[in-house]
């Protein structure tokens, strides 16, 4: 590190408290308002770790020296951006939206790198006030700080569910491994892949932008979109050139998948593959065959049984209560017994999930005209 970057962590932090003036100067004269503004240079110690996530190569680190700048809405985001790339030709390949396209954990701003003065590259970072404040303390911090300004307000069920999508998703996603991974260590390096690494941002031939993380393969995509769609993967194509199946994904990218029917995943997907989502499901695709080889069948459902006093609107308030819990009814059907004044209902829901089912069933029982639940996996 001294010998590539004989700059001490003083001398980067004296050039930034030079170019903030200018920085200043030119967004007012701009009439862009910005209401804070403050820099940092990194030292050695931090710089080191960073160096550890990328090979040790000093040429793909670009923020040695970073500023924040901090406006009044996310037109002044995007104005101030301008003005900064009018002062500095910025480096390609290192604009990243987040404002556009948030990160999964809710993260948001607008990053660019620039050439500037004595030719430093120096990050910007730009946001409103209310990006900052989410992204300091988190969206917990946001809901008290909103209670706060206009007293205790319940959040709308529609605001609520997009706010927590992302915590729903990390839940699913808990609940799915927590069985299968008993090593505490492999499943917080696979959370954080999945979840909080540096993510990028590819194109499906229809324009649907989907994110993935940094290093991701075509792979990764196609099971990204559907399982489905992975298992019968052959091959790719990276912006209309045909790619290996182990290629390196990048922001902009436009990847479409080549299938083909009754094709199984392969075992050596699993030495490239990126996400923990999709090292799954191909690994629950491979055991599947090899048990059907063997004779053996997995549960892939749970029938519900339910022996219920017939009223008004029962039927919809059960299937209602399913679907909020996230489990899909794939076939239903009522049986009225001989004998029996109490009608049954026979459900289908796809999750052989012992926890989920467990509070469901609670849930269930407590809906008025349930009189007995029971489970079983086929």
């Amino acid at each position: 590190l001294l010998k590539h970057i004989p700059e001490k962590y003083e001398e980067r932090k004296k050039y930034l408290e030079k170019l903030q003036p200018k920085i200043k100067a030119t967004l007012e004269g701009r009439d862009i308002q910005w209401t804070s503004m403050d820099f940092r240079a990194k030292r050695y110690s931090s710089l080191y770790h960073k160096l550890l996530r990328h090979d040790m190569d000093v040429d793909k680190i670009y923020d040695l020296v970073a500023m924040r700048i901090i406006v009044k809405n996310v037109g002044d985001c995007y104005a101030a951006l301008g003005v900064i790339h009018e002062l500095f030709p910025p480096l390609p390949g290192r604009i990243k939206d987040y404002i556009a396209m948030p990160k999964p954990n809710g993260y948001r701003s607008v990053h660019t790198t620039v050439i500037a003065e004595s030719n430093k590259f120096v990050e910007f970072q730009i946001r409103t006030e209310e990006m900052h404040r989410d992204n300091e303390n988190g969206i917990a911090a946001h809901w008290l700080y909103e209670q706060q300004k206009n007293g205790v307000k319940k959040p709308k069920n529609e605001e609520l569910s997009k706010e927590l999508h992302w915590v729903d998703q990390l839940r699913n996603w808990q609940g799915k491994y927590e069985s299968s991974v008993t090593d505490p260590e492999a499943f917080l390096h696979a959370m954080k892949v999945d979840f909080f690494k540096d993510r990028i941002f590819v194109i499906t031939p229809k324009g649907e932008v989907l994110d993935l993380p940094v290093g991701s393969t075509p792979v990764d995509f196609a099971y990204h979109i559907h399982t489905a769609i992975g298992n019968t993967c052959v091959g790719a194509k990276v912006n209309a050139s045909f790619v290996p199946l182990d290629h390196e994904l990048r922001s902009g990218d436009i990847v479409e998948i080549m299938m083909q029917k009754n094709k199984l995943p392969s075992e050596d997907w699993l030495k490239f593959v990126k996400t923990d989502g999709a090292r799954d499901k191909i690994r629950t695709t491979i055991s599947q065959k090899k048990n059907t080889l063997t004779g053996r069948r997995i549960p892939t459902n749970t029938e519900l049984k339910l022996t219920v006093q017939d009223r008004f609107g029962l039927l919809k308030e059960v299937t209602d209560t399913i679907t909020r819990s996230h489990i899909n009814i794939r076939h239903l059907q009522t049986v009225h017994q001989t004998g029996n004044h109490f009608p049954v209902l026979k459900l289908q829901c796809q999750t052989t999930d012992k926890e989920k089912v467990g509070k469901l069933i609670l849930k269930l029982k407590k809906i008025k005209g349930v009189r007995e639940i029971s489970s079983v996996s086929i």
